[in-house]
């Protein structure tokens, strides 16, 4: 497929989001689009997808006009789209998921499920994306959660297939089978692949071409066989971007967080966290990498105070957390930068400024004798926008009107402000781009340096391996580790998120 952006704008109260842009697909390429949180970069997609409409501009395939009223006009003239965050029904089969709204029936109008079945496991073997077409959704790691996302834009005969962040719950070996499978998808000459991802090494692997958007306008293109990553990241931000994270060696001090025998099972009694002991010191960060769905979310919730339901011991700076609210955990010195900031981390109704003070609003500087001083959380929200690069119309606008990165900043931008015991960031730079990485992690490691105690809870291995001082490995509610950084590979660490044995692995890789 051929694809034609025209002059695309779409202009939003404040903002204009995407300017005049020029963007060319041609048939069996896999086209990079890379750019800063803001930059445009998902309302362009959601144009193409029929989810918005341009104000200005046309869209052409193949040569011709289209104006998708909806994402069905997308899927009718061959586009397909796979999000960010999975669209599955959980307690459904692979294959009612895949076909779900174009079922296949029997001559009686039945849901014809055998033969459902029959042709999605024929699509996943000739895609190179098995799964098995009778398994339920739900007990299925992410890594094939993913295929079945694409199975079901390739079910709907996707000629362009849109990819929104693909590898962000993926293993690195998930995420090279994934590339594969791109590469096959496009093999044939004939259909084409947009890829958006922040990871810019991704984008140097496996895009034909990549096109770059700042604030809105297209402001380059790159060949990524000719062009570094620093090149690219230089291009995506406007001004040279450090890449590499410049820290001194940790200076470990008093425990900060003490778990032992950490347990925690769900309502139907299934264990989620198994029998965990980790300590974290003042002055050091302990990572914890693992595939999203092994144990993280309960095992961060336990410890900042959302969960009280558990077994074992919980200590903070010496002190249990038994018993005690979740604004009591907070204000002994705990942050907590949440992995699902629209459900933990934000009140979308509410503004910038708002969120900015959400877990202190009533306590000095921003409250005096009960009542909220406006005036300091406005001027503290100013402060922060700027610290952090926040793109916001304004500090009084809605915050669900941001886009996820600018999000990010503003939780990342609350809980960094103040002086803490222990700082806890699950996913803390998902979906922001390289120059707000930059920023991230600076801000994290001056933490440390402050005399914080950082657990990160990541499932991006570089993130991981640049940050920590110590590195331990999630898989199936258990902690292996944590042992100090450098004393695996990227590699192996990688087959330990899969759930190989420490005993099997090498810094180089598998034995």
């Amino acid at each position: 497929m051929r694809l034609e952006l025209r002059g695309i704008t779409k202009r939003f109260p404040g903002v204009v989001a995407n300017d005049q842009v020029d963007l060319t697909v041609e048939p069996g390429e896999i086209h990079g689009l890379l750019g800063e949180n803001g930059a445009g970069k998902s309302t362009l997609m959601n144009i193409l997808y029929g989810l918005y409409r341009a104000d200005e501009g046309e869209i052409l395939v193949d040569g011709t006009p289209l104006e998708p009223d909806g994402p069905g006009d997308a899927i009718a003239a061959g586009i397909g789209m796979v999000h960010q965050h999975f669209m599955l029904v959980p307690v459904f089969t692979v294959a009612e998921n895949v076909t779900l709204g174009v079922e296949r029936t029997s001559r009686f109008g039945r849901l014809d499920r055998r033969a459902a079945a029959d042709a999605v496991r024929e699509l996943a073997e000739s895609s190179g994306l098995p799964v098995d077409p009778d398994a339920v959704v739900e007990d299925l790691p992410v890594g094939l959660q993913q295929r079945v996302e694409i199975l079901k834009a390739l079910y709907r005969d996707a000629r362009l297939l849109i990819l929104d962040e693909p590898t962000a719950v993926l293993t690195p070996q998930e995420a090279d089978d994934l590339f594969d499978a791109i590469r096959a998808f496009v093999s044939e000459g004939q259909r084409s692949v947009v890829f958006i991802s922040h990871k810019l090494r991704e984008h140097r692997v496996i895009a034909d071409r990549i096109s770059v958007l700042r604030r809105g306008r297209i402001v380059g293109s790159a060949d990524p066989r000719e062009t570094s990553e620093q090149e690219l990241a230089n291009l995506m931000v406007g001004r040279p971007v450090d890449l590499v994270v410049d820290k001194s060696p940790a200076a470990p001090a008093d425990v900060a967080l003490h778990v032992a025998g950490l347990t925690v099972r769900d309502p139907e009694g299934r264990t989620l966290v198994d029998d965990i002991d980790l300590d974290v010191h003042r002055g050091e960060i302990v990572a914890v990498a693992g595939v999203e769905g092994n144990g993280q979310t309960s095992f961060v919730r336990a410890i900042t105070g959302l969960d009280h339901l558990f077994d074992g011991d919980i200590e903070i700076d010496g002190s249990s957390i038994r018993g005690r609210s979740r604004k009591e955990v907070l204000r002994s010195g705990v942050g907590h930068v949440p992995e699902d900031r629209g459900t933990e981390g934000l009140v979308g109704g509410f503004t910038v400024a708002e969120n900015l003070v959400l877990d202190q609003w009533d306590a000095a500087p921003f409250a005096r004798r009960g009542s909220r001083d406006f005036d300091a959380i406005a001027e503290h929200a100013r402060r922060e926008v700027e610290d952090f690069d926040v793109r916001t119309p304004s500090i009084d606008t809605p915050v669900a009107n941001l886009s996820g990165g600018n999000q990010q900043k503003v939780v990342i931008a609350r809980e960094f402000h103040r002086p803490l015991a222990l700082l806890v960031a699950a996913q803390p730079t998902r979906g922001v781009d390289v120059g707000s990485i930059e920023h991230i992690h600076a801000s994290i490691v001056a933490k440390r340096d402050e005399g914080s105690g950082v657990l990160i809870v990541s499932s991006e291995l570089d993130e991981v391996l640049a940050l920590a001082d110590r590195v331990a490995v999630m898989f199936r509610g258990r902690l292996v580790g944590p042992f100090p950084a450098g004393t695996y590979s990227k590699e192996a660490i990688g087959l330990m998120m899969a759930g190989a044995d420490p005993a099997d692995v090498t810094a180089e890789g598998a034995r």
